[in-house]
């Protein structure tokens, strides 16, 4: 299978391109084993110039946006199953952050197909993205309790929550806060763990704590996000 690469772009137009997102699309812009999916057509075109790059590559261009994307998401994910890969470009800032590809993302979480990201300064929004959950609204837990009584409680506390959760903690508490949300009322949600993100070391994990333990059975104090799906209740499709 492929993989789905999301591409960060400037909030302001002028800006220049990170440096390893440009590197990337000069690389892939005419190469037919790639899909090059923006937001709008007219933008995306404007500033693919602006970046100095191929004219020749916008004839390529894939629209994914609010009036698309499941159509859109459907054939992309038809390549992806098969061994193409795509970029999923932004019209500003982070795809897929309350904008278009969360389903395409999604898709290709059930379908266990790579999801990445070039070069992105937050880790908490780029967890957030490349974990495909809904979004709309998200609760930033940040650090819990570092002693095991008071993280019990602390989750207790969230397990009230509807909507999705987001935490973080030091790497040598990874092991402990995994093992206390499996035991706790969370336990029945769907998890996305983002470890060493935006490092050649960075894996993706997604599914339910019981597995996913074993799936990170080898991993050691790793730098991580971790997002909780929110409930049924409070889940927007």
């Amino acid at each position: 299978m492929g993989s789905l690469v999301l591409v960060p772009t400037p909030i302001h137009d002028p800006l220049p391109l990170e440096p390893e997102a440009l590197a990337l699309l000069q690389k892939i812009a005419l190469d037919p084993d790639w899909t090059l999916l923006v937001e709008e057509l007219k933008t995306a075109r404007t500033r693919w110039l602006r970046w100095g790059l191929t004219r020749e590559a916008i004839a390529r261009f894939v629209t994914l946006n609010e009036h698309d994307q499941a159509d859109s998401a459907k054939t992309v994910l038809d390549s992806l199953r098969n061994g193409g890969s795509a970029v999923l470009i932004s019209d500003c800032g982070l795809p897929a952050f309350c904008d278009p590809g969360r389903i395409l993302i999604d898709a290709c979480h059930r379908e266990g197909i790579r999801v990445t990201s070039t070069p992105f300064p937050n880790s908490i929004a780029l967890a957030v993205a490349l974990s495909g959950f809904p979004h709309e609204q998200f609760f930033f837990a940040g650090f819990l309790p570092a002693d095991s009584a008071g993280r019990k409680q602390a989750l207790d506390r969230l397990s009230r929550i509807e909507e999705p959760i987001v935490l973080m903690d030091t790497p040598y508490r990874f092991r402990a806060l995994l093992e206390d949300i499996a035991k706790s009322r969370l336990q029945g949600r769907q998890a996305f763990i983002a470890t060493e993100l935006n490092s050649r070391e960075e894996r993706l994990f997604r599914g339910f704590l019981p597995d996913l333990l074993k799936k990170t059975g080898g991993i050691e104090k790793p730098e991580f996000v971790l997002v909780l799906n929110a409930t049924q209740a409070g889940r927007r499709n």
